[in-house]
């Protein structure tokens, strides 16, 4: 609280002193007995501006502590651990009383969101783990029957099931991303060692669609963990796959530049429209594709992608014409604290 501030406030006590000076002066100017002494008079409100100064310095320094007392409880990241003591003014208990309790409903309220947060990730948790076990039986049932069903019916079957796989890694990952700071190992890793695993895991939908595939460029080694940006990887295929026709190409380009390592998947598909480029990474956002109903996106897969790059420390961009294509493209900074052998070393 500045000066000002608390002039302001006390402005009632201001005002009530000069009132009783200009009543004393009235009083000794009106009586008839006594001689109105200027100097003395004078003298008088000297002696009481004194008194009031030394009044409001020792009230503005008491609230001053009082105030910063609390604008350091605001500052603290923990301020929820400890409640307010400084209180002296009876004032200040009251306050000080109602701040305390208001800590401990919020403190109170906070461990009762994080707990029920946390059981609600471990049931997901379980849930995925669980669900899996299923998805591989029928997996192999769908194997198994293989020459007993009609072609088409195993290739939907197939798809389905893959899609389901999909929609739980999915679930598992959202459900992973506030721990993730606890799951992650980070690894110098060849890029097209996690490009070809992904590719096979898709290679149904290439198959079936006739989509063509092409890894162009030299491969390269980044810094990143590798479950995680194989979980990237697959969500920007599945999307290239979703909305390429059939006989269309992806085409995933690897390269280097002055800012870091580039890995570019570019498909023929559909692209998207101007007005939705922006806010496709938002969560929940489908857009006018996601919402036709062969397309049926959940608005997930491109907010995850993007959420886990940065907390890898990647970045994701996105071109696209409507009608011609989507570029998204994956850029892994050079790291000042980390160069290879053409680089000078940092001392």
């Amino acid at each position: 609280m500045s000066v000002i501030t608390f002039l302001k406030d006390k402005l009632g006590v201001i005002l009530l002193w000069l009132s009783f000076i200009l009543i004393t002066c009235l009083i000794l100017w009106l009586t008839p007995s006594v001689q109105f002494n200027l100097s003395a008079v004078s003298y008088l409100i000297i002696l009481q501006a004194v008194t009031l100064i030394i009044y409001l310095t020792a009230s503005y320094a008491k609230k001053q502590k009082w105030l910063r007392a609390i604008e350091n409880q605001e500052n603290r990241n923990d301020f929820l651990s400890e409640q307010l003591k400084q209180a002296t003014s009876e004032e200040q208990k009251i306050v000080q009383t109602y701040i305390n309790q208001l800590i401990m409903d919020q403190r109170e309220s906070l461990e009762n969101v994080i707990q029920s947060q946390q059981d609600q990730k471990d049931f997901i948790d379980s849930w995925v783990h669980e669900i899996k076990v299923p998805l591989a039986s029928v997996k192999l049932l769908n194997d198994a029957i293989e020459d007993d069903i009609q072609e088409q019916q195993f290739y939907q079957l197939e798809n389905d099931l893959q899609k389901i796989e999909s929609y739980v890694d999915q679930v598992l990952y959202y459900s992973r991303l506030d721990t993730f700071s606890r799951d992650y190992l980070i690894q110098e890793i060849s890029l097209k060692r996690i490009i070809l695993p992904v590719i096979r895991q898709n290679a149904n939908y290439f198959i079936q669609h006739n989509l063509h595939y092409a890894i162009e460029g030299e491969d390269y080694e980044v810094l990143t963990d590798q479950k995680w940006l194989s979980f990237i990887l697959n969500q920007v295929i599945s999307n290239a796959i979703k909305y390429t026709g059939d006989n269309g190409s992806i085409t995933l380009s690897l390269s280097k530049n002055d800012r870091g390592i580039w890995l570019e998947v570019k498909d023929t598909g559909i692209g998207i429209p101007l007005a939705d480029q922006r806010r496709i990474f938002d969560k929940g956002f489908t857009g006018q594709t996601g919402r036709n109903q062969l397309h049926h996106s959940t608005g997930l897969g491109l907010y995850l992608a993007k959420s886990l790059a940065e907390k890898l420390g990647h970045s994701i961009y996105v071109t696209s014409t409507e009608g011609e294509g989507t570029t998204i493209s994956l850029l892994f900074p050079i790291l000042t604290y980390y160069t290879d052998g053409t680089e000078e070393k940092l001392i």
